[in-house]
């Protein structure tokens, strides 16, 4: 995918050009400069080159398994219902706690290795489930390290403002007075952090709770993100854009007032297919009016213990297209140059450019629209992170 040429940005009969670990050229084939004609040569059959995929939104760090409540939605009980019996977010927050980050990191690698062989070549991890200074610190610990011990890069968020401890029912402000401001302060000077979300929902929190968390973040100058319009309106998502956030995501109950607030700050909606399909939602995202005010389109796993415990990037444009009626192409975007810019990372990966990093998918397919059309079919030849692979 490039600027420029056919649909996708199609270069047909194209080259790439590496050399220390980035992209140095590319372009059609016989027009390759004679400057690169002495680097080692690869020909990749006519097979579709693309930028590695992004993962923007995932909770790949979790302790414990929800398959449980999966049969209880399956009986009849909604989210919310679940989340207020005390399971939910707070059940991965017990197994969470009880686990060390060896544990923790040993649980997360076989999801990561999922995604990679799927394509993807920079992953997006929250915390937020350890809901605690110390764990939501070793829950982001983790997952530094999972980007030591696979060639991917991964990107951390600190999500102290997912949900209530059970410590701290009824106290939410002190629980952000308490845990969630003071959390953050210390895994950021760990350097632990990259961005910052929060979870602004009716029951998560307030916009004026998340205000706080977003101040705190300002005040560190890092990034935000925000869970935003996924079960009811709360005006998270204008927030976030006054805020001028990366990205909003879920959105399936966004209205024109924070799509125009998006448009306007910049902010990519990224749509979590993953936990429409998981939840049973039935109220879509509002695809014509982001599409209409030009806001960007990324797309995500969001693989997480309960609402989308799905790890499968080509199943996410499948789902992406099948119900939110997307096209292939803006699929794709979703999951390279959109997801980039939902991380901040539009410099350095998410389209073949010289001079960005070499991230790069190789795949058996003859149309790039076959990625979003086959389910359950994994048509990767090969994936290059850095250079390497």
């Amino acid at each position: 995918m490039t600027k420029g040429g056919a649909s996708y940005g199609l270069i047909e009969n194209g080259a790439l050009a590496l050399q220390a670990g980035r992209i140095a050229w590319v372009g059609p084939a016989d027009e390759l400069p004679s400057d690169y004609s002495a680097l080692p040569q690869q020909d990749l059959e006519g097979r579709l080159v693309t930028p590695g995929l992004i993962d923007c939104h995932t909770h790949l760090v979790y302790g414990g398994d929800r398959a449980r409540e999966f049969e209880l939605r399956l009986e009849g009980a909604s989210y919310e219902e679940v989340a207020k019996a005390g399971g939910g977010i707070l059940s991965t927050m017990q197994a969470t706690r009880e686990a060390s980050e060896d544990d923790l990191v040993a649980s997360a690698l076989p999801r990561l290795d999922a995604l990679m062989d799927e394509g993807v070549t920079t992953v997006e991890i929250k915390s937020g489930y350890g809901l605690n200074i110390e764990d939501e610190k070793k829950m982001l610990s983790a997952a530094r390290r999972l980007g030591k011990e696979r060639a991917i890069r991964v990107e951390t968020t600190y999500l102290g403002a997912h949900a209530l401890p059970p410590e701290y029912k009824g106290e939410s402000d002190a629980y952000i007075d308490e845990v969630v401001l003071p959390g953050l302060e210390s895994t950021a000077a760990d350097g632990l952090v990259d961005a910052v979300d929060g979870f602004c929902e009716n029951i998560a929190f307030s916009t004026e709770q998340i205000e706080r968390v977003f101040r705190k973040a300002r005040d560190l100058d890092l990034p935000l993100k925000l869970h935003a319009e996924q079960l009811s309106n709360q005006g998270g998502t204008e927030l976030a854009a006054h805020y001028g956030a990366l990205s909003a995501d879920h959105l399936e109950y966004l209205d024109a007032a924070g799509v125009e607030a998006m448009a306007q700050a910049g902010t990519v909606a990224v749509l979590l297919p993953g936990a429409f399909y998981t939840l049973r939602e039935t109220q879509l995202p509002p695809l014509a009016l982001l599409r209409q005010a030009g806001v960007p389109l990324a797309l995500a796993t969001d693989c997480n213990p309960g609402s989308s415990p799905l790890f499968s990037p080509l199943l996410v444009m499948n789902m992406a297209c099948t119900l939110f009626r997307m096209t292939p192409e803006e699929a794709l975007a979703g999951l390279t140059r959109e997801g980039a810019r939902a991380l901040g990372l539009s410099d350095e990966v998410g389209t073949l450019q010289a001079g960005k990093r070499a991230d790069l998918a190789i795949w058996d397919v003859e149309e790039p629209a076959s990625l979003a059309y086959r389910i359950g079919f994994n048509p990767l030849h090969r994936r290059i992170s850095g250079g390497e692979g």
